[in-house]
């Protein structure tokens, strides 16, 4: 019998974007299981609830059976143990990215030697996108539409009066 390949694609997802989407999307491609795991306690001043966030993301990546979307607070690597899963995926859209995420793949090594980090490259229209850029936007009268899936966009304008630049 195989061992089921499951992963951990962590994040504060606030809001969820298409970026985001795409790269829970090809993770559940490679891996039996992906589990969206929504920081609850990620020192920023979110949007969204912890709650809201994990049924936005929900919503937004239901048509992919392999996926599942959970709320997550601690140390990723203990999270991971938790689940059984063994692999985080960490998606990357520019050099920046990989210096952090680089730091914070050795750092998850050293904590626990069985969680191993994956990176998939950022689909090449979504490499500008970020949670924070879609805040910005918005709080600025932009149309971001187009960036993130159709329930994030309309709970964006439900809360437009919210949103302040990061």
């Amino acid at each position: 019998m195989s061992k089921c390949r499951k992963a951990v694609y962590a994040g504060t997802f606030d809001p969820i974007t298409k970026g985001h989407i795409d790269i829970a999307r090809r993770g559940a491609a490679l891996f039996d299981q992906v589990i969206v795991a929504v920081a609850e306690d990620n020192y920023k001043s979110n949007l969204f609830t912890t709650e809201e966030r994990c049924a936005l993301a929900t919503e937004a990546l239901s048509g992919v059976d392999n996926i599942t979307v959970m709320p997550f607070r601690g140390l990723l690597v203990d999270f991971c143990h938790r689940q059984e899963a063994f692999f985080i995926i960490r998606g990357l859209r520019a050099v920046s990215d990989f210096d952090l995420e680089f730091q914070m793949a050795l750092l998850n090594r050293s904590l626990s030697q069985d969680v191993d980090s994956v990176f998939l490259m950022s689909a090449e229209k979504y490499l500008y996108i970020s949670s924070s850029i879609i805040r910005n936007t918005v709080a600025a009268g932009g149309d971001v539409s187009h960036l993130v899936p159709e329930c994030v966009y309309k709970a964006m304008m439900a809360k437009k009066g919210a949103i302040h630049r990061s």
